[in-house]
């Protein structure tokens, strides 16, 4: 990358760029911006977030355009507000901002095109809260809180439409693991994974498992994982090359996941690896 960066984040595009964005270095929080294209390995930079945030969420939305929601400004406020970025014209504007301010969440978009908000940070106080954006209304409204709150966590949707949240921090590690149905709105517990996780990332292959990939517990973890959603059961699989947390995952065309920043052994990184699930 053309900055080194923890806290950001990574959402593949439709032309099949890789949109990293935001994230801290030793300076603060960030709003720069960059693409990754995986058919010539280069880095470029687009148009810059209007806020710096880290520990925010980004979800591409069916549209081909990106929100970007919450985290944690370049002077420590905890944010509420959103933005959409545009690939056509590399151009970031304002949406409406979310009913809770939160860092260290995560957002998927479900089948239906709504954007699901779980959990988080305040500034206070490990959340359990959920909440829906609908990009057609450009509203958020509450949904089922979660069993468990935490922060730091990973969240997938399955392909049988249900969404997988796992592992962060609740002042301890967490190795828990639940399941949202969309249909009925409501949360049910799953097995834990192996190890517990905080800011790891996950990513749903091919072949319908979920990878999850490093994080902290009381050292940096090279390790991984992966969530067979058929057996609802986590087997270990190859670890990555670093230890890594606070980094980001995504899935290329080729079933491949990038693997790119993040922190690893207590200094930040620009490297990337690639995971070759078969």
């Amino acid at each position: 990358m053309n900055y080194e960066r923890e806290d950001h984040t990574a959402c593949v595009l439709i032309d099949e760029k890789v949109l990293v964005a935001g994230g801290r270095n030793d300076a603060g929080s960030l709003n720069t911006v960059e693409l990754y294209d995986p058919s010539t390995g280069f880095w470029t930079m687009t148009g810059s977030m209007n806020i710096a945030r880290a520990e925010h969420a980004a979800s591409m939305l069916t549209n081909g355009k990106v929100l970007v929601t919450g985290g944690e400004n370049d002077i420590g406020d905890i944010l509420n507000s959103t933005e959409l970025y545009d690939p056509s014209t590399a151009t970031w504007t304002m949406t409406s901002s979310m009913n809770t301010a939160r860092k260290e969440h995560t957002a998927s978009v479900l089948t239906n095109g709504k954007i699901l908000v779980t959990g988080g940070y305040n500034g206070t106080d490990y959340i359990k809260s959920v909440e829906l954006y609908d990009p057609l209304t450009d509203t958020w409204t509450y949904t089922s809180d979660m069993n468990y709150q935490r922060a730091g966590y990973i969240q997938s949707v399955l392909t049988n439409g249900k969404v997988l949240v796992a592992g962060g921090l609740d002042d301890t590690h967490l190795n828990s693991a639940e399941l949202y149905n969309p249909l009925t709105q409501t949360w049910t517990i799953t097995n834990n994974m192996t190890h517990a996780r905080w800011t790891p990332t996950a990513s749903v292959l091919t072949n319908e498992k979920v990878l999850v990939a490093g994080g902290l517990t009381d050292d940096y973890v090279y390790n991984a994982e992966l969530y067979d959603p058929s057996t609802e059961t986590w087997t270990t699989t190859g670890s990555m090359n670093i230890s890594r947390e606070d980094h980001t995952a995504s899935i290329l065309t080729n079933g491949d996941v990038l693997v790119a920043g993040g922190f690893s052994g207590g200094y930040l990184t620009a490297s990337a690896e690639l995971y070759h699930p078969s």
